[in-house]
């Protein structure tokens, strides 16, 4: 399965993103770096694949010393569009060949931009595509079906499930330190029911019958 790393032009800190590459920078078979995200692809010494964006938000003498590069593809679009630049940049790198994205800068800046690219994970998920946005503090993806969590591997000490879809059905956990059985979960109904769960024994499980869930797995 081929994987990309998406770096957008929402907030990064530095100091995530380069442990971030040092443990998960291999993984990466493709770089997509978007707009505004260039500045942090160049503090990171990495030449992208593919630069997206209508290039409104970053450094003119950035985005110079990369046009230079004659093998990196553009997809250059205009500032009015239909389309964010993550939407754009996720579409570039499936037409890569991507699988698997890992996406960086998605949240934690405007509230409006990181609801949207959660919605975004939707997209991916109807193309058979895994995706999951990363910051400093969480792990961020969809779960259609049912998921083994083991202790010890998370993204940090807490996973919550929060509904995408209007109804979730039947909601099972198994090994976390809140258990359910068969919970259904509605959107704005008992909001925080699974939020800030944890995994109590070697291994936990989800699992459910229906519907879309958000996982968050975070850490303090």
């Amino acid at each position: 399965m081929k994987s990309g790393l998406i770096i957008t032009g929402g907030k990064i800190d530095l100091a995530f993103a380069r442990d971030f590459l040092r443990e998960k920078g291999a993984l990466a078979d493709c770089v997509v770096s978007v707009d505004g995200g260039l500045e942090v692809t160049k503090a990171l010494g990495l030449v992208p694949d593919a630069i997206v964006g209508d290039f409104d938000s970053v450094h003119p003498e950035i985005l110079e010393e990369y046009r230079k590069n004659p093998e990196i593809l553009w997809d250059v679009h205009r500032p009015e569009k239909d389309e964010t630049d993550t939407e754009l940049a996720i579409n570039t790198a499936i037409k890569l060949g991507c699988a698997r994205l890992m996406i960086l800068g998605a949240t934690g800046g405007r509230l409006d931009h990181e609801l949207s690219n959660i919605h975004l994970l939707k997209l991916c998920l109807d193309l058979g595509v895994e995706a999951f946005l990363y910051d400093a503090w969480n792990k961020v993806y969809l779960l259609d079906g049912g998921k083994r969590f083991v202790r010890g591997e998370t993204y940090g000490t807490y996973v919550s499930f929060i509904p995408l879809t209007e109804r979730v059905r039947g909601i099972t956990l198994r090994g976390f330190k809140y258990p359910l059985t068969g919970k259904d979960l509605t959107v704005g109904v008992e909001a925080g029911l699974c939020v800030s769960n944890e995994v109590k024994e070697e291994e936990a499980f989800i699992s459910f019958e229906s519907g879309i869930l958000i996982c968050v797995e975070s850490r303090d």
